[in-house]
């Protein structure tokens, strides 16, 4: 179907209403669109790093000159994506730098193919120093996405930015972009993805400075957050709690990062065996082996589930396997707090999603978030939100009245 830009915003806000986040899936190839729809995926991102993905490499590859990415995306897109995809709008990642093209006249292009909309991939944004100096110099700038999105808009085609800062975030709002997406940085996780990442604290409070730039300029824009530190769903919950996002879009995290769990243990299992039925014992094992040597992920999945108990980080760290001066160091690491820090927020998170329903008594919220005394929650809560507990409660019910 051929898609105009209010039918996908009509869309997008409807499963918003309805389930409360939406999600978006950067897919390299037919068969991971066709299952991530299978999934509940939202809407779909063509982006040239996930047919780079699909060859085994690192996402980073989309911003190298290995490929013509603007023609290697309609070529994918057009070919497996679009097919694969009926009644989903998939938005065509669109590298708006290339001094090949004319904008105007290839976004006329990308909207006969049957795309519904634009995103800003790749985006000069991930590229930092005297590299990113250099193509300023010469015109290849950050402007020009939002150009690009300007005319994506002129011309009633949906339009996903990328941001990495509140001013790129006003920016592309001033430009008329319909969904605003906190791009956090390479997702990191698996074999190939990125060391370097932000943690998941610091993409939170990165996200959050974005969120609040546009709800000055735009309310009612679509708020999303990509990539960075957010791997699996316990880390997205965290982002839920602790931000306004509206939703999350993947690409590693939906493709690379389980097939290459997927495909790597189904291997040695068949290997070790040849009779997978007679062996599934053997490869629930290797999983459960693997799935420790992620520390911080356990701890994370942990909490997640024990929060309303006693959690020890000492006994976590004994169920790990490792000393818990290491485990600690890993944790504050990765997720940029300590684990204590961590623990407390999420039981606030927890308490200020029960709170948001009528007639629950506040003492009774403390010990379902996990809290043992009331005025150890209530101070915590009015540290980490300026408000005490009845404030925050009273807040809720007129929210709710408002709807």
């Amino acid at each position: 179907m051929a898609w105009q830009r209010e039918q996908v915003l009509s869309k997008l806000k409807t499963q918003i209403r309805i389930h409360g986040h939406i999600i978006g899936v950067a897919a390299g190839a037919g068969i991971t669109a066709k299952y991530a729809l299978k999934g509940g995926a939202d809407m779909l991102l063509a982006l040239n790093s996930g047919r780079f993905r699909q060859m085994g490499q690192s996402s980073l590859a989309g911003w190298l000159p290995f490929a013509n990415c603007n023609e290697l995306v309609m070529e994918f897109g057009t070919r497996e994506i679009i097919p694969a995809a009926p009644g989903v709008p998939v938005i065509f990642g669109l590298n708006a730098t290339d001094p090949t093209i004319d904008l105007e006249q290839y976004i006329g292009r990308i909207s006969a193919w049957g795309f519904a909309g634009i995103n800003n991939f790749p985006t000069v944004g991930m590229i930092d120093g005297q590299f990113r100096e250099a193509l300023e110099e010469d015109g290849i700038a950050y402007e020009r996405e939002v150009e690009a999105v300007s005319i994506a808009h002129a011309r009633n085609l949906f339009t996903l930015a990328f941001v990495f800062d509140a001013r790129q975030a006003t920016a592309m709002l001033q430009a008329g972009a319909d969904l605003i997406c906190a791009h956090l940085g390479l997702t990191k996780g698996g074999y190939i993805g990125a060391k370097k990442v932000l943690s998941l604290h610091s993409a939170q409070l990165v996200a959050a400075e974005i969120f609040q730039a546009c709800d000055q300029v735009n309310p009612d824009v679509i708020k999303m957050i990509y990539g960075g530190p957010v791997k699996t769903p316990t880390d997205l919950n965290f982002m839920y709690n602790n931000t306004k996002t509206m939703g999350y879009i993947g690409g590693s995290s939906f493709e690379r990062i389980p097939s290459e769990d997927a495909i790597t243990n189904i291997t040695r299992a068949f290997k070790q065996t040849g009779d997978l039925e007679q062996d599934e014992l053997l490869v629930k094992m290797i999983e459960g082996v693997k799935k420790h040597y992620d520390y911080v992920d356990f701890v994370k999945e942990y909490v997640a589930v024990n929060y309303r108990n006693e959690v020890l980080f000492s006994d976590l760290a004994k169920v790990a396997h490792v000393s818990r001066s290491h485990l600690s160091a890993l944790f504050k690491k990765e997720v940029g707090c300590t684990f204590p820090e961590y623990l407390v927020q999420f039981r606030i998170s927890k308490a200020k999603e029960i709170m948001k329903v009528n007639n629950i008594r506040l003492n009774e919220v403390a010990n379902m978030a996990g809290f043992k005394d009331y005025a150890h929650f209530s101070k915590t809560l009015k540290r980490l939100t300026g408000i005490s507990p009845e404030q925050y409660q009273q807040h809720c019910k007129n929210a709710d009245n408002r709807i």
